[in-house]
C-alpha cells in the first residue's frame, strides 16, 4: 500500500517520494509520486499520559483504556506510557492491574510511575500521604505488578541510589523529577545510569546562579534527555527556547494529559484529587497546576513556531522520547521498521495516522 504522499521524514532528513508500506512495515521510502500530498512523519511517542479523551488511568478499565486510545491516536500518537502518579499503594497496584498488556493501537509501551518516591517539598498536586520514601521491598511489589517501563524518582533522597541500581538492573529507565536535588546530587543520580529529567523546571529546586540545581546540571550535560511541557503555561517561551538551545536534540515533547485533555473545560479527576480545566490550564483545589490538557500535535506546533525546524520539532516528539526507553525501533521511519506514521498537511494538521501499517485515523 502506498501512502500517497509527497515525502516523509527518515532519521531526521526529509526524503521527497511517496511511502510503501508492506505488511505492517515500511518497504520502500523516495518513491515516485507526482501526485503525492502530504509529509509522513513517525508516530508520536508519549512518555507521560496521566489520562485522556476523559478517562483517568488511575481507575480506567478495558474499555477505558480504548477509549482514551482512540482518541490519543487522533492526536498523532502511536505509542505512549500510561501514567500513574502517586497515590496509595493498594490503588497504585489495583491501576496497574488494568493496564493492557496486549497488542493495543496505540501501542501501550508500559507504564510510567511517576512516584511514590518524591521529594515532600516538591509534590505538586501529588498526593502527600501516598509519598514514601525509597522502600526496596515497595520497588518489588510495585515492579512485579506490571510492565514498568519508566520511574520517576527524586534522587536527593536517602537510600535512592540503591532503587536507581535496581531499576536499571531490571531494564526500567530513570527519570528524576519532583526532586530538591542539587546539581551534584542529580550528577551523581546521572552518572549512576538515570538519563532524563520529567518535565523540566516544573516540581524541582529552581535555577539560581550559584545553585543551579537539576535544572543546571541537565543542561550542562549532553547524555540527558530533558523532557517539557510545551503548552504556554508550564514554561514561558524564553524558557522553552532557552532549553531548546541548551539541549537541541534531547528535549523531549511531553503532554502529562489529564482525562479533560480532548475533551472540553470542567471538573476532572486526577487519581484522588479533584482538578479543574479552564481555558487550557488545569488546577487542583490550591490552584496548583495538576498536569495539562495538551496534545503532542500542539506540542509539536508549539515548538516549530518558536523557531525550531519541522525535521526536529518532530523528533522531539518521537525519536528522541523513544532514546529515554532505548528502543532503536521506536519513534522511527525507514524501511524494514513498523508502519507507525503519521501524515501531516503543510499546515501541520493531522491527516491520517496508521499503526502497524493499519490506518486508524483518516480525515
Amino acid at each position: 500500500m502506498k501512502l500517497g504522499v509527497e515525502a516523509a521524514l527518515v532519521d531526521g532528513l526529509l526524503v521527497q517520494g511517496d511511502v510503501d508500506v508492506v505488511d505492517g512495515h515500511v518497504a520502500a521510502v523516495g518513491l515516485a509520486s507526482p501526485a503525492g500530498r502530504g509529509i509522513a512523519v513517525p508516530g508520536f511517542v508519549d512518555l507521560q499520559v496521566n489520562g485522556f479523551g476523559g478517562v483517568d488511568f488511575l481507575d480506567a478499565d478495558s474499555d477505558g483504556y480504548r477509549r482514551a486510545g482512540e482518541a490519543l491516536l487522533e492526536t498523532g500518537v502511536t505509542a505512549y506510557l500510561p501514567t500513574l502518579i502517586t497515590t496509595p499503594e493498594h490503588q497504585l497496584l489495583a491501576a496497574m492491574a488494568e493496564v493492557p498488556t496486549t497488542e493495543s493501537r496505540p501501542r501501550i509501551l508500559g507504564m510510567h510511575l511517576e512516584g511514590p518516591f518524591l521529594s515532600p517539598n516538591r509534590l505538586g498536586t501529588h498526593e502527600a500521604s501516598a509519598r514514601r520514601d525509597p522502600d526496596p521491598a515497595m520497588l518489588d511489589r510495585l515492579l512485579a505488578a506490571g510492565p514498568v517501563r519508566l520511574m520517576t524518582l527524586a534522587p536527593e533522597l536517602p537510600g535512592a541510589d540503591v532503587l536507581i541500581d535496581a531499576l536499571l538492573a531490571r531494564g526500567v529507565a530513570v527519570s528524576l523529577g519532583h526532586t530538591d536535588a542539587t546539581a551534584a546530587q542529580a550528577n551523581a543520580a546521572f552518572d549512576r545510569g538515570a538519563r532524563s529529567v520529567t518535565h523540566l523546571f516544573n516540581a524541582m529546586r529552581p535555577f539560581f546562579h550559584r545553585d543551579p540545581g537539576i535544572v543546571g546540571a541537565a543542561l550542562a550535560r549532553d547524555d540527558v534527555v530533558v523532557s517539557i511541557i510545551l503548552d504556554g503555561i508550564h514554561l514561558a517561551p524564553e524558557t522553552a527556547k532557552t532549553v531548546w538551545r541548551a539541549a537541541r536534540g534531547r528535549t523531549a515533547l511531553v503532554t502529562d494529559a489529564i482525562t479533560g485533555a480532548g475533551v472540553a473545560d470542567g471538573s476532572y479527576s486526577l487519581g484522588n484529587l479533584d482538578v479543574y480545566v479552564h481555558e487550557g490550564t488545569v488546577r487542583g483545589p490550591d490552584g496548583v497546576l495538576a498536569g495539562s490538557v495538551l496534545t503532542m500535535i500542539e506540542a509539536v506546533r508549539n515548538l516549530h513556531e518558536l523557531g525550531v525546524p519541522f525535521e526536529e520539532a518532530i523528533q522531539a516528539a518521537t525519536s528522541t522520547p523513544a532514546r529515554v526507553l532505548g528502543d532503536p525501533r521506536l519513534g522511527r521511519l525507514g524501511v524494514g521498521l513498523p508502519a507507525d506514521v503519521v501524515v501531516l498537511t503543510d499546515a501541520l494538521e493531522i491527516e491520517r495516522v496508521l499503526v502497524g501499517g493499519e490506518i486508524r485515523v483518516a480525515v
